[in-house]
C-alpha cells in the first residue's frame, strides 16, 4: 500500500536553534489495531514537533500547546494512545525526511509545501506582523517602505522568510530564534522583525521582556496551520484526523483550546471567508465592522443557508493565494476571468464594473490604445488583481505593482506613475477615504468590463457552491438583492 520512493518533503515552518528532547519514548500507536481506523495492513503514526510557543512546547517537564492538545483529544475519540516526540529543528527534519509514518505539527500548507505532504485542518491561523522596537519612530504603510529600512531579521528556512525572498526583500539579516531576533531588535541591531502576536510575546518574556516593548507596524499575511502528514500514509487514515479536527470545530473544543493557548475565540472554522479592504464592495468601516455591497450579499446568503462563518479581510494577494492551496475557502468579490476559470468554482454573478486606466487630472497624458498604455513609462496595479494578471497577459513590461490599492493611488496622485488601472465601482470611494477628489483623476481609456463573483477553492464540496448559488438565486428573485445594490448604489 505505501509508496516505495517518498516525495522530499518539505520543512516545518517553524525552526528553533535550542535542542529540546522531550523525555517520554518516540510514539508508535499501532492504528491497524483499532476499528476505527483499520487498513489492510498494520498501520501506525509517529508525531514529531518542535518547540514554539504556543503551538507546542515544553512546561514544566509536560507537552503542552495547541496543537498536542487537540491531537490528545482527537486520538481519545478514535480510542488510540497519544505520545509525541519533541526535537530541535534539524532532527524533526531529518527523521520526518525519512519516516513514512511521520506526522509533522504545527505546519503551514503553502504552495512548496503542499504536494509534498497529505493534510488535515485547518485548526490555527498566524497573523505575520512587523514589528519594531517601541522607541522607533519607523511608520510602514506598505511592503515598498519595509523595503527601505536598514535591516530586517528573519530565521532560516521559516515560511514568512520564503515569502520575504520571493517578494525580492534585499535587506534580511539572518537571526539565530525568536529571542536572538527580539534582541536585536531591541538593541537597534535590526529594524524590524516579522513575528505572530502569540509567539512575540513568549519570545520576549524569555529574555525578560514585554510585549509592550514592540509595537505592531504592518501586518504582512495570514497563513494556515495544519497537521502535515507523510505522502505515505493512507488518505483514510487523513480523513480520520480531518473528521475529528471538523469535530471539534463544531462542539466547541477547538474553540476552548484556541482561547487558552492563543489568546482568540476565532479559530479556523469549517469554511475560512476573506474577503479585502476594497469599498464600497468590501471593506472595515470605521467602529470595525466588515461591510460593503458584497459583504451584504455573502450576510444575506449564510442567513438564507442559516451556516455563518467569520468574515476576515486581508490584503488581496494574500487571501488569493490562501484560497489557490486551501480547502473549504471562500473568498470575495472575485472578478471572473478566462485565467481564473479553471482555478475556482464560482457563485454569482453578483455585480459588473468597467476597469480604466486612470491618470492625474491635468497631467496631460492622453491613452488611446492599448498600445498607447503599453507604451507608457509606468502603470500602477495591485497584485494578484485581476487587471494586473490581465495586462501581464498582454505583455506589459511597464507595471508598477504593490499589495494595497491606497500605496498605488498615492503614487498615482503624487506623478509617481503615469496611470492606475482601477474599476470605476472602487476607485471613487478608494480616493474618498484618502481625501481626494474623483475629479482629480480622468479614466483615460477602458480596459475592460467584467462581472464579479464570490469565488471558492477547488475542493471545496460542491454541494456548498450549490446551496449558497440557490440562495443568492432566491434573494434575486424575491426582491432581497436588490434592496441590497439598491442601498450601495443610489
Amino acid at each position: 500500500m505505501m509508496a516505495n520512493n517518498l516525495s522530499k518533503f518539505s520543512r516545518f515552518i517553524f525552526r528553533t536553534s535550542l535542542f529540546v528532547l522531550f523525555p517520554v519514548a518516540i510514539l508508535t500507536t499501532i492504528i491497524g489495531c483499532n476499528k476505527d481506523l483499520d487498513t489492510e495492513d498494520s498501520y501506525h503514526l509517529e508525531f514529531i514537533t518542535e518547540d514554539y510557543k504556543p503551538l507546542n512546547y515544553i512546561e514544566n517537564g509536560a507537552l503542552k500547546g495547541l496543537g498536542p492538545d487537540l491531537l490528545k483529544e482527537i486520538c481519545n475519540d478514535l480510542g488510540i494512545s497519544f505520545s509525541s516526540e519533541v526535537l530541535s529543528w534539524d532532527q524533526a527534519y531529518a527523521k520526518a525526511l525519512t519516516n513514512e509514518h511521520a506526522v509533522l505539527y504545527s505546519t503551514v500548507l503553502n504552495a512548496e509545501r503542499k504536494s509534498l505532504f497529505k493534510w488535515a485542518g485547518p485548526y490555527a491561523s498566524l497573523d505575520w506582523n512587523f514589528y519594531s522596537s517601541s522607541q522607533n519612530p519607523v511608520e510602514l504603510t506598505s511592503l515598498d517602505d519595509a523595503r527601505n529600512v536598514a535591516g530586517i531579521g528573519v530565521l532560516p528556512d521559516y515560511a514568512i522568510t520564503q515569502h520575504l525572498v520571493s517578494e525580492g526583500f534585499s535587506n534580511l539579516i539572518y537571526c539565530e530564534n525568536n529571542q536572538d531576533a527580539f534582541s536585536k531588535l531591541l538593541s537597534g541591531e535590526i529594524t524590524l522583525f516579522p513575528s505572530d502576536k502569540i509567539t512575540a510575546e513568549a519570545a520576549l518574556t524569555a529574555i525578560d521582556k514585554s510585549i509592550y516593548n514592540i509595537t505592531n507596524r504592518l501586518t504582512i499575511r495570514t497563513d494556515l496551520v495544519y497537521f502535515a502528514f507523510n505522502i505515505a500514509v493512507p488518505d483514510m487514515v487523513v480523513e480520520k484526523f480531518q473528521k475529528g479536527i471538523d469535530k471539534s470545530k463544531q462542539n466547541g473544543v477547538l474553540k476552548q483550546l484556541y482561547q487558552i493557548y492563543m489568546q482568540s475565540a476565532n479559530p479556523p472554522d469549517i469554511i475560512q471567508v476573506y474577503t479585502e479592504q476594497y469599498p464600497p464592495l468590501t471593506y472595515r468601516n470605521n467602529t470595525g465592522d466588515i461591510t460593503g455591497f458584497g459583504t451584504d450579499v455573502v450576510l444575506e446568503i449564510m442567513k438564507r443557508n442559516q451556516s455563518y462563518y467569520p468574515i476576515r479581510v486581508s490584503l488581496w494577494s494574500n487571501a488569493y493565494e490562501l484560497a489557490l492551496l486551501n480547502p473549504n475557502f471562500c473568498l470575495f468579490t472575485m472578478d471572473r476571468t478566462n485565467q481564473r476559470e479553471n482555478l475556482f468554482q464560482w457563485v454569482g454573478p453578483i455585480g459588473s464594473n468597467v476597469t480604466y486606466f486612470y491618470v492625474r487630472a491635468g497631467s496631460g497624458i492622453t491613452i488611446k490604445s492599448i498600445d498607447e498604455a503599453r507604451a507608457l513609462g509606468s502603470v500602477g496595479t495591485v497584485s494578484s488583481w485581476f487587471s494586473d494578471q490581465h495586462l501581464r497577459g498582454l505583455g506589459f513590461t511597464n507595471l508598477v505593482t504593490a499589495s494595497d490599492p491606497e500605496l498605488m493611488t498615492r503614487k498615482l496622485m503624487n506623478g509617481e506613475i503615469d496611470a492606475f488601472v482601477c474599476t470605476n465601482i472602487t476607485f471613487p470611494s478608494i480616493l474618498r477615504s484618502m481625501n481626494y477628489q474623483y475629479n482629480q483623476v480622468e479614466p483615460a481609456y477602458q480596459l475592460m468590463s467584467s462581472d464579479f463573483y464570490i469565488a471558492f477553492s477547488k475542493n471545496t464540496p460542491t454541494a456548498t457552491v450549490l446551496k449558497w448559488q440557490q440562495a443568492l438565486d432566491a434573494a434575486k428573485q424575491d426582491g432581497t438583492y436588490d434592496a441590497i445594490s439598491g442601498k450601495w448604489f443610489n
